[in-house]
């Protein structure tokens, strides 16, 4: 597990190509936007943390992104029956009309939604489903196996940056 996180660190220092952005998971950016987003929703709308703080929501966050992106590989965002409860969705959160379909906070709530459903629904097909004892041990085994698989860089200058906003 340190090696993985060595790699990480050693990684970011040689990379200075995805400022702005927090972390890239294969390819793809975590925008510092789209992760103090989530870190403020999730804390009460409280942005002040340390850097320590951060980086383990950070991790965190990291971890969720990547069972959303083994989900979608597995093809369950393409189930009917995912598609038919993120329509209701979509359509329970238009008709409240707080945001309208343009605005970043429609976006990132709806997203957020789609995300979480499918990171449900790979959970149980991956850890729920199986009849072991240490439920912890399958979830970190297949984080790690995750992060093996996908390219995870973390941008340390910019989790101390937000830490100082």
């Amino acid at each position: 597990m340190n090696a993985v996180y060595r790699i990480i660190t050693l990684g970011l220092f040689t990379s200075g190509a995805f400022a702005q952005n927090v972390a890239t998971i294969n390819g793809k950016p975590i925008t510092n936007k789209e992760f103090m987003w989530f870190y403020k929703k999730n804390h009460g709308g409280n942005a002040n943390a340390s850097a320590k703080d951060l980086e383990t929501y950070l991790n965190q966050y990291i971890n969720f992104k990547l069972k959303v992106l083994d989900a979608r590989e597995m093809g369950l965002d393409t189930d009917t029956a995912y598609l038919a409860e993120i329509k209701n969705y979509e359509t329970t959160l238009a008709a409240q009309k707080r945001a309208s379909k343009t605005s970043m906070t429609y976006t990132m709530v709806l997203n957020e939604y789609k995300e979480a459903a499918l990171m449900f629904n790979v959970s149980e097909i991956k850890i729920w489903n199986k009849l072991k004892d240490d439920q912890d041990s399958l979830e970190r085994d297949w984080t790690d196996s995750l992060r093996r698989k996908y390219t995870v860089k973390i941008n340390q200058n910019e989790v101390k940056k937000l830490a100082k906003l």
